[in-house]
């Protein structure tokens, strides 16, 4: 999958953070992060998407592999 597809930078929306279906996708990550499934993150966030889910993940996995923080 893509996400450049369907992940979405406009400064006019949500301050120029990347959304994926007008979702910051750091919101997603959190709440897939705290634990939450992908029914009960859909029921908070009716515009998103099983693929929307999975969409975040990857944008986040690659950024991973292109930005390393370090560990102090």
């Amino acid at each position: 999958m893509d996400w450049r597809e369907h992940i979405a930078v406009d400064p006019a929306v949500c301050h120029g953070q990347a959304c994926v279906r007008g979702i910051p996708a750091a919101v997603v990550l959190d709440n897939l992060a705290t634990g939450l499934g992908p029914a009960e993150i859909i029921k908070s966030y009716p515009a998103l998407t099983p693929l929307a889910l999975q969409t975040a993940v990857t944008y986040a996995a690659e950024l991973t592999r292109d930005h390393v923080l370090p560990m102090h």
